[in-house]
């Protein structure tokens, strides 16, 4: 007959050993998903998502950037649970991760509290995957896909993966960790790599947020253009839209001969832009240079579907170096004729410095210009 000292030691035993399988088959998930990939290799729309771990809504509204934000809705971001967990223990993403984006419109900007940005109506979904069995060859094995209809209604049940350059190219170089922008995600900092046992939402460190210091826009010049300087074109804000204006540029040699679809975030992707380049940076672009010489300019011509002009973004070398961006002067304007829809101005612009970090030295543009 068992003692109870014994029984009790037995029980521990058992439980121990149920607690290590399941903790060694979790560890071992890396098959297990949320999502499912139909037999013409289409992702079927995620189910119940909102019942994962909310990661946050990130909004940038049109009226903070110059009427043409390129995601101007709120975005409810959720994780599946496994991923989370696995993300706190080890701080990295699963093979199987899936964050599913749920896009909602701006319905106002007053209410009882103030003014502010208050939610409207469901408008979207989208989702991100991260899967080496499946895309074996995109950067990171990560995927996008939309689910949604833009013309309104419901919602797509399958959505086919976006190419590589429409999404990959910015979460590459602007995300903090794999390809995911968990800077902009206080959920996921404060989770990260903290331990299986460790419950971060319970801590009760805060900042706090009367003393902190307002932080620099991403739109916003982060380094002090210098002055004095004696460039091909002007920097201040007024004079540079009166030279983009006068069309002076237009003289450059080197020009691409017609538009071609965008491939960054300048208006919105995929609408009509042509590029000039000066003779300063196209000699340094032929030589092949890793950093090219102060007063290299690129002057972009933007337009809308209909290609009526829409503005001009322009980068200009202002440093010997390149300082990870710091050493480029960037300006866009989103408006030919209103000097004051201004998107980007001044020196190390997060925003735009993020997108041509995989350029040679900021520059993206094929060399020689087609």
């Amino acid at each position: 007959m068992l003692t109870k000292t014994y029984k009790i030691c037995l029980l521990i035993t058992m439980i121990a050993v149920v607690t290590w399988s399941c903790k060694n088959e979790g560890e071992g998930y890396q098959d297990i998903s949320y999502f499912t990939m139909n037999s013409a290799g289409d992702l079927e729309r995620p189910q119940d998502y909102r019942s994962w771990v909310y990661v946050g809504t990130p909004v940038t509204p049109n009226d903070m950037n110059g009427g043409k934000a390129a995601f101007p809705e709120f975005h409810n971001v959720y994780i599946d649970p496994m991923s989370y967990d696995h993300w706190k223990e080890h701080g990295t993403w699963r093979e199987g991760t899936i964050l599913v984006k749920e896009l909602i419109s701006v319905g106002g900007k007053s209410a009882a509290s103030g003014s502010g940005y208050f939610m409207g109506e469901f408008i979207g979904l989208e989702a991100t995957i991260k899967s080496k069995k499946h895309f074996p060859n995109e950067p990171g094995n990560w995927a996008y896909f939309s689910f949604t209809n833009p013309e309104g209604g419901d919602l797509a049940n399958t959505g086919k993966a976006f190419e590589t350059k429409m999404c990959n190219s910015c979460h590459n170089t602007s995300a903090a960790d794999d390809f995911v922008f968990t800077q902009h995600y206080p959920i996921l900092s404060a989770a990260k790599a903290v331990g299986a046992t460790i419950t971060p939402e319970n801590a009760s460190a805060r900042m706090a947020s009367a003393e902190a210091k307002p932080k620099v826009g991403k739109w916003e010049a982060s380094a002090p253009t210098p002055e004095n300087l004696t460039l091909e074109i002007p920097l201040g804000k007024a004079q540079l839209f009166a030279y983009l204006k006068s069309g002076k540029y237009k003289s450059y040699t080197n020009q691409e001969k017609e538009l071609h679809p965008s491939l960054g975030p300048h208006q919105k992707l995929g609408l009509p832009v042509k590029v000039f380049i000066n003779n300063i940076l196209a000699e340094s672009l032929e030589n092949g240079n890793e950093e090219h010489p102060l007063g290299s300019v690129v002057i972009k011509e933007m337009y809308d579907a209909d290609e009526n002009p829409a503005g001009w973004a322009v980068m200009a070398k202002t440093n010997d170096k390149s300082d990870d961006g710091n050493g480029w002067f960037w300006y866009e304007v989103t408006d030919s004729s209103d000097a004051d829809k201004i998107a980007a101005i001044g020196n190390g612009v997060e925003g735009c410095v993020s997108c041509h970090t995989i350029g040679k030295d900021m520059v993206r543009t094929a060399f020689p210009l087609q």
